[in-house]
This record gives structure tokens, sequence and C-alpha cells, in this order.
């Protein structure tokens, strides 16, 4: 078990967690890989470029949707574009997709602990209800937030902030877990205590992560000995 702690331990300050979802307690970023490829080519884009995903996943829901009808000249409305990806994508939240390794074990700890925790997500509401209460782990978690409650997204801090203010901790007492750059780079702008998560699709932005976090681990149970 690998566990880089940076900067500073501040592990007798933390409260509360924020999870992020896909890519933190969900394997799922290859899925949103692939089905941005699939709905471009789907509507006419025979060559997506690569770094589509990269580009879409720092946005809000409402503005990827726009993103792809102005940067592909797509001749649809931004409902549907919406309405579209979510539907591709529902099959895999709702019968196939499953938690990361040691998930279940995390929040085993966190509620022996008395440690209350829920999560922050740009993933559609519906995706992350229906994913979360298959796996059987919905009604653990003291919130879900997306982009319905904070329109702005994770470029802005107020989603974690909300999310503090629901746990009953200032951010300096509460840990942020992500896999995403810009995600930790708003949370640690914010006060928040960071912890990187490790997460294949986001190889390349590993070692900024890295320098940046309060502690940055490999695989879920590497929580625990933040504690």
């Amino acid at each position: 078990m690998i566990m880089q702690l940076t900067r500073k331990d501040r592990n007798d300050l933390i409260k509360g967690v924020i999870f992020d979802l896909d890519g933190t307690l969900l394997d799922s970023m290859t899925v949103w890989s692939s089905i941005d490829r699939e709905f471009l080519i789907e509507n006419g884009i025979t060559d997506p470029p690569p770094e589509v995903s990269d580009v879409v996943k720092k946005m809000t829901v409402d503005e990827s949707s726009q993103y792809f009808i102005d940067r592909f000249g797509l001749k649809c409305t931004k409902e549907y574009v919406i309405w579209r990806i979510e539907d591709m994508v529902r099959q895999r939240y709702e019968e196939q997709i499953p938690l990361k390794p040691y998930a279940g074990e995390v929040l085993d700890f966190l509620d022996s602990r008395n440690i209350p925790y829920g999560i922050a997500t740009a993933t559609y509401k519906g995706l992350a209800v229906a994913a979360l209460k298959r796996c059987g782990v919905y009604d653990r978690f003291r919130f879900l937030l997306t982009d319905e409650e904070y329109p702005a997204g994770k470029n802005f801090p107020d989603i974690f902030l909300g999310g503090s203010e629901r746990l009953g901790a200032s951010p300096e007492e509460t840990l942020v877990v992500e896999d995403s750059l810009h995600c930790i780079e708003t949370a640690l702008g914010a006060g928040f205590s960071v912890c990187g998560v490790y997460d294949p699709v986001a190889e390349a932005d590993a070692p900024r992560i890295m320098e940046l976090s309060d502690y940055y681990i490999r695989s879920l149970d590497e929580i625990i000995s933040i504690f």
C-alpha cells in the first residue's frame, strides 16, 4: 500500500468527507470517454478528436452539451444532447458500473469513527442515484450534490461549501476526495483538505495532482491511513 502525504498532515482536523463519484467511488471514467465519441459519431462526426473527453470533463452537463453543438456544428438542441447522452449511458449505470475496490470498506471505517460523508459530482443525478442504489450504498451518504443544485459545477467552490455545511464542518475540517485536477484546484482554493485519487484516465494529470494534494492515494483503502 502506497500513500504519499504532502505539504501538511491535518488528519486530526477532519470531521467530514466529500467524495467525488466518477473515477473516485465508481469505476466509470472509461465509460464517459467512449460515450462522448459514440455520440459524436452517431451525429455525423466520423473521427472525433481524442482529446474531446478531456475538454468536457471540466464542464457541467449544460456546458458540455453546448460545447458539442458549437464545436462540431451539430444540428440539434442542447436539450436533445443532454437527453441523448444520458440515455446512452443509462444502462451502464443501472446495470454494470461497479464501485471502486474497497469503497464499501472505507464507508464502514468512516461509520465506525462517526465521520459523516456525502457526494459532490458532475454526473447526471439520475444516473448517480441508479448506480449507488444498485451497489447498495445510496442511503449511506448524507447528500448527493450535482449540477442540479449547483449549476456552476466544480469550477467554483459552492458545491464543496454546500457539502461541508451539510456535514456540519468548516472547509478546513472537511476532506475532499477527488480524481480530477480542476476539482482539486477548486477545493484547495476554498481552503479544503484534499485527497487526490489515482485513476488511469487521468494519468497525465497524476504528477500535478500528487504535487497539489495534501494526500495522494492509488487505492481507496489507503484513505484509512489518513485518520
